[in-house]
C-alpha cells in the first residue's frame, strides 16, 4: 500500500515537522504531511497522511479533536505554558466550586485569541518568530466551539481537564482564558492530544514502533486506507458501463443514474458521498448537487 494514513504517537520534543522528516526516511517516500501541529512539549495523536492521502490533509485539520491537560493555576508565562518565562505568580485563592464554575463557562461557542507563540502567520511572519524577537501584534479573536471538558483531577493549583473541541482551538489560550477569569492566572503544564476525528491514541504507535513494524515488513498492518477516514460517509457505486467508468475515471461529474446504492433509495442535496468503481477502488470524495456527483478530492490510485 503506498497511500494511506499512519496514526503516530507523537513524544515530547519533536516538532510535528520532525514527525514528518523521520517518517521520510523510515518509509523512503518523500509525499508525507501532518494533518495539524502539536507543539513540541506535547504528546498524543498526530495522523499523517503518505501518498496520495497527503490530499487529506487539510480535511483532516478540519476535524474536532479531544485533549487532556494539567493547568496549574497561579502563574502565568509569556508562552501560556510552563516552558514560558514565568511573568507572575499569585496565589489562589479560588474554592474548588469557583474553578468548576469558571472552568465551564468556556463550554459551546466562544471567541478566543491565539497566543503569541504560536505557528499562524502575521504579515507573513509566524507569531513565535514575533515573539522571540521580542515583538507582540494584535491578534483578532476568532470563533471556536468548546464541545465540552471534563474534570478529571482537581488537587489546586492544579486541575486536570479532558476537552473536546473544534479546529482551531488552542488549549493554552484556554488555561490563559481560565486564569484570566479566576484572577490568578494560568499556564499549561501538560498536553496530551487523545483523538483526532476517528484517530485515537489507544492505537497511536511511536516513530520507533513504526520503524520496527516497517522493517518487519508490516506496513500495511499500521497504514489505514485513506477511504477509511470518511468513515461515516455515505458510499455509492459507478455503474458497471464502460461509458460511466471511464467519464468516472477522468474526474466528470456522474449523473445520479449512473450510481448504485445498495443502502441509499434517494441523494440528499450538498451532501458528500465516498464514490468507488464496480471493482471497489475508491475515486474520491464527490458533493451531491443538481443531480449529479461531482468530485471534490479525487485518490484513486
Amino acid at each position: 500500500m503506498n497511500s494511506g494514513i499512519i496514526n503516530v504517537y507523537k513524544e515530547a520534543g519533536y516538532t510535528s515537522f520532525d514527525v514528518v522528516a523521520r517518517l521520510r526516511g523510515i518509509l523512503k517516500i518523500k509525499k508525507i504531511g501532518h494533518t495539524g501541529t502539536l507543539d513540541p512539549d506535547a504528546t498524543g495523536v498526530l495522523p499523517v497522511c503518505v501518498g496520495k492521502a497527503t490530499k487529506l490533509c487539510d480535511m483532516l485539520t478540519d476535524k474536532d479533536k479531544v485533549y487532556e491537560c494539567v493547568m496549574a493555576l497561579g502563574v502565568e508565562t509569556d508562552t501560556y505554558d510552563m516552558s514560558g518565562r514565568i511573568l507572575e505568580r499569585k496565589s489562589v485563592t479560588s474554592t474548588e466550586e469557583q474553578v468548576v464554575e469558571a472552568i465551564e463557562s468556556f463550554v459551546g461557542d466562544i471567541m478566543q485569541v491565539p497566543p503569541m507563540y504560536s505557528a499562524l502567520k502575521v504579515n507573513g511572519k509566524k507569531l513565535y518568530e514575533l515573539a522571540r524577537a521580542g515583538i507582540e501584534v494584535e491578534r483578532k479573536a476568532r470563533p471556536v466551539t468548546i464541545f465540552s471538558i471534563d474534570i478529571l483531577d482537581m488537587k489546586l493549583p492544579e486541575v486536570t481537564i479532558r476537552i473536546h473541541c473544534s479546529k482551531g482551538t488552542y488549549i493554552r489560550s484556554l488555561c490563559h482564558d481560565i486564569g484570566q477569569k479566576l484572577g490568578c492566572g494560568c499556564a499549561m503544564r501538560s498536553l496530551i492530544r487523545t483523538r483526532v476525528s476517528i484517530f485515537d491514541i489507544a492505537d497511536a504507535r511511536t516513530l520507533d514502533e513504526i520503524e520496527r513494524i516497517v522493517n518487519a515488513g508490516n506496513l500495511d498492518g499500521i497504514m489505514l486506507p485513506l477511504d477509511q477516514a470518511f468513515e461515516g460517509m455515505p458510499t455509492v457505486f459507478v455503474i458497471p458501463e464502460e461509458n460511466a467508468i471511464r467519464l468516472a475515471i477522468n474526474g466528470a461529474a456522474i449523473e445520479q443514474e449512473r450510481v448504485f446504492a445498495e443502502s441509499l433509495s434517494t441523494f440528499e442535496e450538498g451532501v458528500r458521498y465516498r464514490v468507488y468503481l464496480p471493482d471497489n477502488r475508491f475515486l474520491g470524495v464527490y458533493s451531491f448537487i443538481d443531480s449529479k456527483f461531482k468530485l471534490e478530492k479525487f485518490f484513486l490510485e
